[in-house]
């Protein structure tokens, strides 16, 4: 599993979070998504621990808390669902009339 982690100044780095993180337990992988246009950052970022109990003391601690200039929002992150290749516009087969 990993944390999600919001509100993040967009001048932050990989390192940056990874050390931040490190301060809780061991760090197996950060993700900053960048915008596919501008190739800037998105304002928010993954972060991988070894275990669930070094997750929830980095919640506990960094959730709220202000790092470079804004409060972060630290938790577990959610499944990604899967998006429909039509675009999300599903079709109901049992509304046509014949």
């Amino acid at each position: 599993m990993s944390l999600y982690i919001g509100n993040l100044s967009y001048e932050v780095t990989q390192e940056d979070l990874s050390a931040v993180f490190a301060e809780y337990g061991s760090v197996k992988r950060v993700q900053l998504p960048t915008d596919r246009e501008t190739g800037r950052m998105r304002g928010f970022g993954f972060v991988e621990m070894d275990t669930d109990a070094e997750e929830a003391a980095a919640i506990e601690a960094l959730d709220g808390a202000e790092w470079m200039g804004r409060t972060l929002k630290v938790n577990k992150a959610k499944p990604r669902e899967d998006r429909d290749s039509s675009g999300g516009n599903r079709r109901n087969n049992f509304s046509r009339r014949y």
